[in-house]
């Protein structure tokens, strides 16, 4: 009997460190721990460490886990998972003491993992609102999201300069330093104002 870690993060902003070193303590060998950097509702197939991880896996193999959302956040997905990793015989453990299949029959199990997978599924859909309705009153406020733009006032009044006298996108975005997008888009934002 092997016993693999798993983590998950999802963003690269954010460090793994704490779930790896949870899992080394909980008994994982540090050869036999994999993480993923991805959202925990992408598709498992896009996590190729944890396909790893999950390929090298036999019968009696213990999986451990800080805890399930970190597998998936998606109740669907969450409970396909945990029913395949079950019919394959290997235990799951939740640092969290939420979840231990050695320690109970299959059916209670997966209502366990019913149920936080439910919960998992809410959560993730209570913080996509509180993101939202917090980036609609940072809107109002007036803050702006995304780059920074990288031109001035200046630069907008020469590229509509040289626009108005019929010069292309191109060759303007040349003359300046820009992309033609970039050139193309400044121009569009002004013409609509």
């Amino acid at each position: 009997m092997t016993v693999y870690g798993v983590w998950r993060c999802s963003t690269d902003h954010q460090d793994q460190e704490r779930q790896v070193l949870a899992l080394k303590e909980a008994g994982c060998l540090p050869e036999n721990i994999y993480g993923d950097k991805i959202t925990g509702v992408s598709d498992f197939s896009n996590r190729p460490q944890l396909q790893k991880c999950l390929e090298a896996m036999k019968a009696n193999d213990t999986l451990i886990i800080s805890e399930l959302s970190r597998l998936s956040r998606s109740f669907i997905g969450m409970v396909n998972e945990v029913s395949k990793l079950l019919e394959r015989e290997i235990n799951i453990k939740t640092l969290d003491g939420r979840l231990d299949t050695t320690a109970m029959p299959k059916e209670i199990t997966m209502l366990i993992v019913s149920i936080l997978g439910y919960a998992a599924s809410q959560e993730l859909s209570q913080l996509k609102s509180r993101t939202a309705e917090g980036r609609a009153v940072a809107k109002s406020r007036g803050v702006k999201f995304g780059m920074k733009r990288k031109y001035d006032k200046h630069q907008i009044s020469e590229i509509m300069r040289k626009r108005e006298q019929g010069e292309g996108y191109g060759t303007i975005g040349r003359a300046l330093g820009m992309s033609r997008a970039t050139v193309a888009s400044i121009v569009k934002r002004e013409v609509a104002t």
